[in-house]
């Protein structure tokens, strides 16, 4: 009797086990978002799109250098001082933008002779850069180097920023658009439909610094060069967005 009561115990105890499972996987599947299931279920596809808006560059960006060299370091730095506030005060007077100045660096400068070492004076410098129309350029980059520019370091040319701004938005939306066209081939190819999009990321829309035309002068004897009319181009403004969509 004993043995049979052992065996009904173990029976017993088999389909209590047995329906507790089955108790906690129905309450797992009752626990799922339905909503999340689907996403699970559904098959996605990930594209990239560019965009390139080519704007026109109306402005120039302009780097203007002044150096002076003396036997001491106090003559040098006032006559430094004295060059790099005529030229920014003619800037101004100019109207031009992003007016910005580095400040003065005093260097020594020597000469070696015999394997010897000898201080022969100091040489300082400083760069002053600024934006202008690009149709006013020639003339006042010429009018700087009278004013007390030794040098000028770099011109490039530039679109406007309003106009930057505005080709992003259009670069992001050829993004937008070529994205969404690489998707319908891809499904097309396939006897696939286009579903929801599930996911947007912009990976940027950003405008590369054109290339620079560099002069060098050596003084204001050079300056002559800088009253070549100075023409622009164009610059580009990129974006790429990236869509996971369904289907």
């Amino acid at each position: 009797m004993s043995s049979n009561l052992q065996r009904r115990d173990r029976i017993n105890f088999r389909s209590l086990l047995t329906a507790l499972c089955l108790t906690l996987t129905l309450v797992s599947f009752a626990g799922l978002d339905p909503a999340a299931a689907q996403e699970q279920r559904m098959r996605t596809l990930s594209v990239t799109g560019r965009g390139v808006e080519a704007i026109p560059t109306t402005q120039t960006q302009v780097a203007l250098g002044v150096e002076v060299q003396g036997k001491t370091a106090a003559e040098v730095q006032q006559e430094a001082a004295r060059r790099s506030s005529a030229v920014v005060e003619l800037l101004r007077s100019r109207q031009v933008e992003k007016l910005e100045t580095t400040g003065i660096t005093l260097n020594p400068t020597y000469s070696y002779e015999n394997n010897q070492q000898r201080l022969t004076g100091y040489i300082a410098t400083n760069t002053v850069s600024f934006r202008l129309n690009t149709q006013s350029a020639g003339t006042l980059l010429d009018d700087a180097v009278n004013a007390g520019a030794t040098r000028i370091q770099g011109v490039s040319f530039v679109a406007a920023d309003s106009a930057i701004e505005q080709a992003r938005k259009q670069a992001l939306k050829k993004a937008t658009q070529d994205a969404q066209a690489q998707a319908d081939a891809v499904l097309s190819a396939l006897n696939l439909k286009r579903g929801e999009i599930l996911g947007i990321q912009v990976n940027g829309a950003i405008a590369p610094p054109p290339t620079p035309m560099y002069r060098q002068l050596a003084g204001a004897r050079a300056a002559a060069d800088a009253t070549t009319p100075v023409v622009g181009g164009e610059q580009q403004v990129e974006a790429s967005v990236t869509l996971q969509i369904g289907y």
